[in-house]
Protein backbone atom coordinates (compact mmCIF):
# COMPACT_ATOMS: atom_id res chain seq x y z
CA UNK A 1 0.00 0.00 0.00
CA UNK A 2 1.63 3.21 -0.93
CA UNK A 3 -0.05 6.62 -0.54
CA UNK A 4 -1.48 8.65 -2.98
CA UNK A 5 0.14 12.01 -4.47
CA UNK A 6 -2.66 13.99 -5.35
CA UNK A 7 -1.24 17.07 -7.70
CA UNK A 8 -3.34 20.34 -8.07
CA UNK A 9 -3.03 23.13 -10.42
CA UNK A 10 -3.03 26.43 -9.66
CA UNK A 11 -3.15 25.73 -6.40
CA UNK A 12 -0.83 28.71 -4.49
CA UNK A 13 1.36 27.65 -1.35
CA UNK A 14 -0.06 27.88 2.00
CA UNK A 15 1.99 27.63 5.27
CA UNK A 16 -1.09 28.37 7.24
CA UNK A 17 -0.47 32.15 8.07
CA UNK A 18 0.05 35.42 6.96
CA UNK A 19 2.64 37.87 7.38
CA UNK A 20 2.43 39.63 10.67
CA UNK A 21 4.49 42.68 11.74
CA UNK A 22 7.67 41.96 14.21
CA UNK A 23 6.74 44.78 16.18
CA UNK A 24 3.91 46.78 18.16
CA UNK A 25 2.09 49.24 16.31
CA UNK A 26 1.81 52.88 18.55
CA UNK A 27 -1.16 52.66 20.53
CA UNK A 28 -3.63 54.91 18.27
CA UNK A 29 -4.88 57.74 20.60
CA UNK A 30 -8.44 56.81 23.16
CA UNK A 31 -9.96 60.00 25.08
CA UNK A 32 -9.15 59.67 28.48
CA UNK A 33 -12.61 58.98 29.85
CA UNK A 34 -12.63 55.90 27.61
CA UNK A 35 -9.13 54.89 29.31
CA UNK A 36 -10.63 55.65 32.73
CA UNK A 37 -13.76 52.96 32.08
CA UNK A 38 -11.62 50.26 30.59
CA UNK A 39 -9.71 50.11 33.64
CA UNK A 40 -12.08 48.44 35.95
CA UNK A 41 -13.65 46.53 32.74
CA UNK A 42 -10.78 44.53 32.20
CA UNK A 43 -10.11 43.76 35.72
CA UNK A 44 -13.77 42.64 35.72
CA UNK A 45 -13.24 40.66 32.23
CA UNK A 46 -10.01 39.01 33.50
CA UNK A 47 -11.86 38.10 36.91
CA UNK A 48 -14.73 36.46 34.93
CA UNK A 49 -11.93 34.56 33.27
CA UNK A 50 -10.42 33.50 35.93
CA UNK A 51 -13.22 32.20 38.25
CA UNK A 52 -15.29 29.36 37.89
CA UNK A 53 -14.38 26.12 36.37
CA UNK A 54 -12.09 26.24 33.36
CA UNK A 55 -14.58 24.58 30.83
CA UNK A 56 -16.65 27.12 31.61
CA UNK A 57 -14.75 29.93 30.34
CA UNK A 58 -15.58 30.55 26.93
CA UNK A 59 -19.53 30.59 27.63
CA UNK A 60 -18.86 33.01 30.24
CA UNK A 61 -17.18 34.94 28.64
CA UNK A 62 -19.78 34.95 25.67
CA UNK A 63 -22.16 35.67 28.22
CA UNK A 64 -20.65 39.00 29.18
CA UNK A 65 -19.93 40.39 26.06
CA UNK A 66 -23.56 39.99 25.16
CA UNK A 67 -25.13 41.59 28.55
CA UNK A 68 -25.93 44.80 26.66
CA UNK A 69 -27.75 43.67 23.47
CA UNK A 70 -31.17 45.24 23.93
CA UNK A 71 -29.11 48.62 23.74
CA UNK A 72 -28.84 51.28 20.86
CA UNK A 73 -26.18 50.15 18.53
CA UNK A 74 -22.24 51.66 19.13
CA UNK A 75 -21.63 53.99 16.60
CA UNK A 76 -18.09 53.31 14.53
CA UNK A 77 -15.97 56.22 17.00
CA UNK A 78 -17.37 54.43 19.92
CA UNK A 79 -16.68 51.21 19.01
CA UNK A 80 -13.14 51.69 18.04
CA UNK A 81 -12.59 53.66 20.77
CA UNK A 82 -13.91 51.15 23.63
CA UNK A 83 -11.53 48.38 21.63
CA UNK A 84 -8.52 50.94 21.78
CA UNK A 85 -8.81 51.54 25.39
CA UNK A 86 -9.26 47.65 26.14
CA UNK A 87 -6.27 46.86 24.47
CA UNK A 88 -4.26 50.21 26.25
CA UNK A 89 -5.66 48.68 29.84
CA UNK A 90 -5.16 45.16 29.14
CA UNK A 91 -1.05 45.77 28.68
CA UNK A 92 -0.55 45.86 31.88
CA UNK A 93 -1.96 42.22 32.91
CA UNK A 94 -0.08 39.83 33.64
CA UNK A 95 -1.78 37.01 32.31
CA UNK A 96 -3.11 35.73 29.13
CA UNK A 97 -5.14 38.09 27.21
CA UNK A 98 -6.12 37.55 23.85
CA UNK A 99 -8.78 38.25 21.04
CA UNK A 100 -11.52 36.34 23.38
CA UNK A 101 -11.01 38.32 26.29
CA UNK A 102 -10.47 41.94 24.63
CA UNK A 103 -13.66 41.61 22.24
CA UNK A 104 -15.29 40.70 25.42
CA UNK A 105 -14.16 43.40 27.63
CA UNK A 106 -15.13 46.45 24.65
CA UNK A 107 -17.97 45.30 24.37
CA UNK A 108 -18.92 45.40 28.36
CA UNK A 109 -16.83 48.63 28.02
CA UNK A 110 -19.15 49.91 25.41
CA UNK A 111 -22.85 48.29 27.39
CA UNK A 112 -21.26 50.88 30.49
CA UNK A 113 -21.55 53.42 28.12
CA UNK A 114 -25.20 52.17 27.31
CA UNK A 115 -24.18 50.94 24.02
CA UNK A 116 -24.55 47.53 22.51
CA UNK A 117 -21.41 45.58 20.44
CA UNK A 118 -21.88 43.52 17.80
CA UNK A 119 -19.75 40.89 19.08
CA UNK A 120 -18.22 37.78 16.64
CA UNK A 121 -16.75 34.88 16.92
CA UNK A 122 -15.57 32.52 14.11
CA UNK A 123 -12.97 30.56 12.25
CA UNK A 124 -10.75 30.40 9.46
CA UNK A 125 -9.18 27.60 7.75
CA UNK A 126 -6.09 26.29 6.53
CA UNK A 127 -4.85 25.91 9.28
CA UNK A 128 -7.78 25.90 11.17
CA UNK A 129 -7.92 28.88 13.94
CA UNK A 130 -10.30 31.02 15.64
CA UNK A 131 -10.60 34.56 16.39
CA UNK A 132 -13.44 37.00 18.07
CA UNK A 133 -13.87 40.65 17.80
CA UNK A 134 -16.88 43.20 17.64
CA UNK A 135 -18.38 44.62 14.32
CA UNK A 136 -19.89 48.11 13.53
CA UNK A 137 -23.30 48.63 13.01
CA UNK A 138 -22.64 47.69 9.28
CA UNK A 139 -20.88 44.36 10.24
CA UNK A 140 -17.15 45.35 9.73
CA UNK A 141 -14.36 44.33 12.11
CA UNK A 142 -13.60 47.06 14.30
CA UNK A 143 -9.90 47.43 14.84
CA UNK A 144 -9.16 44.77 13.37
CA UNK A 145 -6.35 43.37 10.73
CA UNK A 146 -7.57 42.68 7.05
CA UNK A 147 -6.73 39.14 7.53
CA UNK A 148 -10.14 38.62 10.18
CA UNK A 149 -11.90 38.89 6.41
CA UNK A 150 -10.44 35.33 6.52
CA UNK A 151 -12.88 34.26 9.01
CA UNK A 152 -16.00 33.39 8.59
CA UNK A 153 -18.06 34.15 11.71
CA UNK A 154 -19.43 30.67 13.50
CA UNK A 155 -21.01 32.60 16.65
CA UNK A 156 -22.83 35.66 16.31
CA UNK A 157 -25.45 35.57 19.63
CA UNK A 158 -26.53 39.07 18.66
CA UNK A 159 -26.74 39.05 14.96
CA UNK A 160 -25.95 41.41 12.39
CA UNK A 161 -26.63 45.06 13.67
CA UNK A 162 -28.27 45.91 10.07
CA UNK A 163 -30.57 42.88 10.39
CA UNK A 164 -30.88 43.22 13.91
CA UNK A 165 -32.57 47.28 13.60
CA UNK A 166 -34.83 46.27 11.01
CA UNK A 167 -36.62 43.12 12.87
CA UNK A 168 -39.43 43.60 15.36
CA UNK A 169 -38.56 42.72 18.81
CA UNK A 170 -40.90 40.14 20.45
CA UNK A 171 -41.51 41.99 23.30
CA UNK A 172 -45.43 41.94 22.86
Amino acid sequence: MGATVVRLRDAALSWGTVEAPATLPAPAPVPMRWRVGAVPVVLFTAAAWLIGPRRGRFSRLVRLACVGRDLPPATVYQSRYAVRAVRWAARALPMRWACLEDSTAAALLLTMARRRAEWRHGVATDPIRLHAWIADPEGEPVEEPADTALYAPTYTPDGPGPARADKEYDRE
